[in-house]
């Protein structure tokens, strides 16, 4: 599948997913186990509607995949089993490309990149 979409939220979700938006000590914990969805949402402060869309067409796109912990972890803790969404190897690979390919677009489009009659235009 192709690229998915960069909207300002698909941004917002793989910094997170990156481990760049979480405790400095938790960077590891996040690309290791990922986060799941209660964390996601509270992190990127996404609705349920916007986010769970979102990390199926990452998913789709190869760039996440999502798992369910263990009963045991589950039960120990009385409570239901959580989804985690982490990068796959593809994602870190080619997630950090692609932000930066967003940030380089969205400066492009603000008006600072050759312009005619500017220095560097036409």
């Amino acid at each position: 599948m192709s690229e998915p979409k960069m909207t300002a939220h698909t941004q917002e979700l793989l910094h997170v997913l990156l481990g760049r938006r979480t405790e400095e000590g938790r960077r590891h914990e996040v690309l290791v186990r990922g986060l799941y969805g209660l964390e996601l949402s509270k992190i990127t402060g996404l609705p349920n509607g916007t986010l769970f869309p979102a990390l199926e067409r990452l998913r789709q796109a190869g760039w996440v995949e999502r798992y369910w912990e263990q009963d045991e972890v589950a039960e120990a803790e009385g409570r239901p089993r959580r989804r985690y969404f982490k990068l796959s190897e593809k994602g870190a690979q080619e997630v950090p490309h692609a932000l930066a390919e967003a940030l380089a677009r969205e400066s492009f489009k603000g008006g600072h990149a050759l312009r005619p009659g500017l220095a560097g235009g036409f």
